[in-house]
């Protein structure tokens, strides 16, 4: 079941669309469940209403399997800078510069944008439905895997379980790195994250600078014993088509604990 509907989000002053999807049992029985917030929210469950055609599509998988699980879709802004400015916390740094070759202006709107998840969402997705509130995870692609990475640091003790879905740390870089060695990790259950060997095709070098400062972050994580669970995906690239093959993977890591429907669950 999927139902969706508008959130006004105050920083914002604006109305954003979610997506909640609820597991076939949620009618059936009176239990409360473990929640997934995913950014990209257009992305995340249909290929129809996908932003390029194609989405991870997590509604298929989900009924199909019958995993015990709530998971909330946020849209992103699609106008202009929109996104980058939502999903980086900070102002585009010196690397990102290097990168894309000029400064980027973009960045810094993350903090605002995690309030409205923390403050204002939560507590009205915990009202709504019956959620397990102290089971709650997040996960992310490109920049949404670097807001997830900046959520484990601000809030630990609420979002436990994270993917970081070949995240683009590179807009952020040196804060993020920053922000990771000077956070308490411990209360962090799961942490996830892959990255593709060929993420922009055959470019090669830019492939190998784009692993090295994902594997930077990797050092951090391990050195904080934050149980990492890294994963190099060989000939992936930079696209939903390569994302939607690692959804399996993804859920069945960071819910090994809940049950699903092909083990007698429902």
């Amino acid at each position: 079941m999927l139902e969706k509907f508008p959130v006004y989000m105050t920083a914002f002053k604006q109305e954003r669309m979610i997506s909640v999807y609820l597991p076939e049992s949620y009618n059936n029985e009176i239990k409360r469940y473990p929640v997934l917030y995913m950014h990209d929210g257009q992305n995340v469950f249909e290929d129809e209403g996908a932003i390029k055609g194609i989405s991870l599509g997590m509604k298929d998988y989900l009924d199909e399997n019958g995993l015990e699980i709530i998971v909330v879709g946020i849209d992103q802004n699609p106008e202009g800078e929109e996104r980058v400015n939502e999903y980086c916390p900070w102002v585009n740094g010196e690397i990102s510069k290097q990168i894309l070759g000029y400064a980027s202006p973009s960045g810094g709107r993350g903090e605002d944008y995690l309030d409205f998840l923390v403050n204002e969402l939560k507590p009205f997705i915990d009202q709504k439905y019956r959620t397990l509130k102290n089971h709650t995870s997040m996960a992310g692609i490109s920049l949404g895997g670097l807001i997830s990475t900046y959520a484990a640091c601000r809030y630990p003790s609420i979002f436990k379980r994270i993917a970081a879905i070949s995240p683009g740390f590179y807009r952020n870089q040196e804060e993020i790195e920053n922000l990771l060695r000077a956070s308490d990790l411990s209360p962090i259950e799961k942490f996830y994250m892959d990255f593709g060997t060929k993420e922009v095709g055959e470019d090669d070098e830019m492939n190998k600078v784009f692993l090295d400062l994902t594997n930077r972050v990797v050092d951090i994580l391990n050195d904080k014993k934050a149980n990492l669970h890294f994963q190099l995906i060989e000939d992936a690239e930079h696209a939903y088509l390569f994302f939607r093959k690692r959804v399996p993977a993804i859920l069945s890591y960071l819910f090994s604990d809940i049950d699903m429907k092909s083990e007698g669950a429902l």
